[in-house]
């Protein structure tokens, strides 16, 4: 068994028009261990069966086509194979022509094809499989930088979002378990649950709107993403806190948009009579009404 076939055999469509160089092909390509070798004689039979061939020996003069025509429709297709030229002697201008266009190589009919042909699909070969292990290690680094960037996203939503979430936990606990707290002190635990719930929630929209990821070290070892520092789509200075009574649902979720896009921070309420309230309690810098009766300040 020789090396080439040995190593990696490749699928040969040689696609020539004349007998005898079919003939000349499949002897050397035979004699060098290329054993699975196929011939058509036309570009539309060759077309037809690109799927099943690692290479092609392109002849020029076709009867159906150009060998350049062919090749530029070889070159159209996912996962073309290879193509290798073969030129009359002397015709360096169309085999420049071919290399440009996407062949891999070029041979001329004459005397040196036989010495030069088995070399020549060497080379093709191993450009092959380098080709088939840089994809696979493209594949491979892409996975690895999946699994770290799901890693650090753990890290981070770990590391910003237990604190609150315990916060908030504790504050609803202390509530259950002592039902009885005065009002002021009821008023300041929950104030202190919906601090922590917010910040969650910031936390939450800030990893939503993350359009560029910047990491920092969490412990030895370990990164996680730095929310300050990654890119967001939302406006780098907040406004403040508005908030909206809009009944219509669709038009609510425009208004809510646009203000969040423009810096703030949205509060939605049922009725209009709730905003002064909520205004006083926020420290609310915008109020919006839409659809009922209220005021809009700033």
């Amino acid at each position: 068994m020789s090396l080439a076939e040995r190593e990696s055999p490749l699928r040969v469509l040689v696609l020539d028009d004349d007998p005898t160089m079919v003939r000349l092909a499949r002897g050397i390509l035979q004699s060098s261990g290329y054993t699975d070798v196929a011939s058509v004689s036309t570009a539309r039979e060759a077309l037809e069966l690109l799927q099943e061939a690692d290479v092609v020996l392109l002849d020029h003069q076709l009867p159906d086509a150009s060998g350049l025509e062919v090749l530029d429709a070889i070159r159209a297709r996912p996962q073309a194979p290879s193509v290798i030229m073969i030129t009359a002697h002397g015709n360096e201008s169309l085999a420049a022509t071919a290399l440009r266009r996407g062949a891999d190589d070029y041979l001329a009919k004459d005397s040196s094809l036989a010495a030069l042909l088995p070399q020549v699909l060497d080379r093709v070969r191993r450009t092959r499989e380098l080709r088939k292990a840089l994809v696979a290690a493209e594949r491979d680094l892409v996975r690895a930088e999946r699994l770290a960037a799901i890693g650090e996203m753990t890290v981070t939503l770990h590391h910003e979002i237990n604190n609150p979430l315990m916060s908030a936990f504790a504050g609803v606990e202390l509530l259950l378990h002592d039902p009885d707290d005065a009002a002021g002190e009821r008023e300041e635990t929950l104030r202190s649950v919906l601090e922590a719930l917010r910040r969650i929630r910031d936390i939450v929209r800030q990893i939503g709107d993350l359009r560029e990821i910047r990491t920092k070290s969490y412990v030895a070892g370990v990164r996680m993403v730095d929310l300050d520092a990654s890119g967001s789509e939302r406006p780098a200075v907040r406004r403040g806190t508005a908030v909206l009574f809009v009944p219509d649902e669709d038009l609510a979720r425009v208004v809510s948009l646009l203000l969040r896009h423009a810096g703030f921070e949205v509060e939605r309420y049922g009725t209009a009579a709730e905003l002064p309230t909520a205004a006083v309690r926020l420290g609310v810098t915008l109020a919006v009404v839409v659809g009922g009766t209220g005021a809009a300040g700033g």
